[in-house]
């Protein structure tokens, strides 16, 4: 196939296309929006349900030299299996006790450590592996989540310094995470970004020499440069999906959706008025109509609650989901329209061709762009188009 090969033509009875070059261009635009940071490509959560590894090498083809995963599960097997050259760097920063310290040590890993437990571990497994952890300290500077509070902050400075000292532990990085930086403004954007300055520096009087200092994740990427520091972070950005839809579009920030998400209809049948649509008849069809049948369902990450306000483009028309979505399919009134069997259904995608995006289906949930390209399950098979190699693939 060529680069810009089409899917099979035989449909299948789903697929999320992931389009890598709109993948590559969106990082060359948030890299040029912080032009002296280095790039993290965060992968975690297969790729925001895109595909980690194909992803990730995409991403590091268009500039990115570190990539983020949330599990040092994730982080490993990118490692292993994910055709990333080796001077790549990775860092994982939800661990849990007893999780796979040597192994990441021995997979040079970039760790995270949030407290004195986790410092423990690491040094352990340092050991274990004859070699230093690479450790990056996370600091709460008011996410309330992960990271060390500043009172504790000193005491796992001081800590790791003395790892360090002894060879087990190398400090690469000091980092943070904000709570509203989608909300320019927020008074705890500028508390976070002063106290991240501050316990920086307090780290760094104590005597750490920080290979990168990092909080800025999509929105502050886009919107706050001076929370760039060394190295940004971006997420759902890098796939096209707006941070702050209430601060612009995709299209607004020069970033294109990255996955398409359609299917082929199941059935196409007419009914009279009055019948009813799926479990709990929520939808009755108010004259003779047709009804067209949509082979995902919530098992498949298409959200319940978007049942009756799901739109999807069959036939160059917005329809909506009629009735109850339920575990393996949904249904659309089709108005009397009679599309094939077969024909193609978008839930979402660019937009390009009026089919609706990713964020009118977060509308529709009540949810956020985020968890709708997130959740698309496994029975989905992912085709990637314009790959590297010239090829679609899945």
């Amino acid at each position: 196939m060529s680069e810009n090969a089409k899917p099979p033509a035989a449909p299948m009875r789903a697929r999320a296309e992931i389009d890598l070059a709109a993948l590559r261009a969106n990082v060359r635009t948030l890299r040029a929006k912080a032009p002296g940071a280095a790039f993290m490509a965060v992968v975690k959560a297969d790729g925001y349900g895109h595909g980690a590894a194909a992803c990730a090498r995409a991403a590091v083809e268009a500039g990115a030299t570190w990539v983020g995963t949330a599990t040092p599960e994730e982080a490993l097997a990118l490692r292993a299996d994910g055709g990333l050259p080796a001077d790549v760097r990775i860092m994982c920063w939800l661990w849990t006790p007893g999780g796979p310290w040597r192994e990441a040590v021995e997979a040079d890993l970039d760790v995270s450590v949030s407290g004195l437990w986790a410092l423990r571990e690491a040094v352990e497994g340092a050991r274990a592996a004859g070699r230093a952890a690479r450790v990056q300290l996370k600091a709460d500077t008011g996410l309330g989540r992960g990271g060390c509070q500043p009172a504790d902050w000193a005491e796992l400075v001081a800590q790791a310094l003395l790892a360090e000292g002894e060879g087990t532990v190398r400090i690469t990085g000091l980092w943070s995470h904000f709570a509203c930086a989608d909300e320019p403004g927020h008074p705890s954007v500028a508390a976070q970004l002063g106290r991240f300055r501050e316990m920086v520096a307090q780290a760094e009087r104590q005597g750490v020499r920080p290979e990168v200092r990092h909080i800025a994740n999509s929105p502050a990427t886009l919107t706050l440069p001076e929370s760039h520091f060394d190295l940004v972070r971006p997420g759902v950005a890098m796939y096209g999906v707006s941070p702050s839809p209430e601060l612009g579009s995709s299209a607004d920030f020069g970033l294109r959706p990255v996955m398409t998400l359609a299917a082929s209809l199941a059935l196409v049948k007419h009914v009279p008025g009055g019948h009813g649509v799926s479990y709990g008849h929520h939808y009755v069809t108010p004259g003779e109509t047709t009804l067209g049948l949509i082979p995902l369902g919530y098992a498949d990450g298409v959200p319940r609650h978007a049942s009756g306000t799901g739109p999807v483009l069959v036939g160059g028309k917005w329809r909506t989901a009629a009735g109850r979505i339920a575990m393996d399919q949904f249904v659309v009134d089709l108005g009397g329209d009679e599309p094939e069997p077969g024909a193609e259904a978008i839930l979402f995608g660019p937009g390009d061709h009026g089919e609706p995006t990713a964020e009118d289906w977060a509308q529709a949930a009540g949810t956020i762009g985020y968890e709708i390209v997130t959740r698309i399950g496994v029975r989905v098979p992912r085709v990637y188009m314009n790959a590297s190699t010239g090829n679609a693939s899945m």
